[in-house]
């Protein structure tokens, strides 16, 4: 006995166990690589920040240094003695070039690749 609300014409769309299979390990490759590749892009933005943050506590302290002490820190070392300045020196080169004890420095930093 058939259900009387089945249309006997219409052919059902029906998708073999085999392509279920494919069809469920390729989504779950592609779900993984987005995961990754959102999680990549996450730490490089996060170094970025990082980067920046440096930038601004180097340039905070310099200009602390020379509110106080009325010159400018001679070198990088000074700033981390005196003011604490403290980074992740694998990750970040500092330049800190000195210009005069009444001159802004020229301070770069660089981020070193992996």
């Amino acid at each position: 006995m058939s259900n009387r609300f089945e249309d006997k014409d219409v052919q059902k769309f029906r998708i073999s166990d085999r392509a279920y299979q494919i069809l469920t390990v390729v989504l779950f490759a592609a779900v993984l690589i987005i995961f990754f590749l959102a999680v990549d892009s996450m730490g490089h933005s996060s170094i970025s920040k990082e980067q920046q943050s440096l930038e601004n506590a180097l340039s905070r302290d310099i200009v602390q240094c020379y509110a106080i002490e009325g010159r400018y820190p001679p070198n990088l070392e000074y700033l981390e003695q005196h003011y604490g300045l403290t980074y992740d020196k694998k990750t970040f080169f500092v330049d800190y070039m000195p210009i005069a004890g009444n001159l802004y420095p020229d301070v770069t930093v660089i981020l070193i690749s992996k």
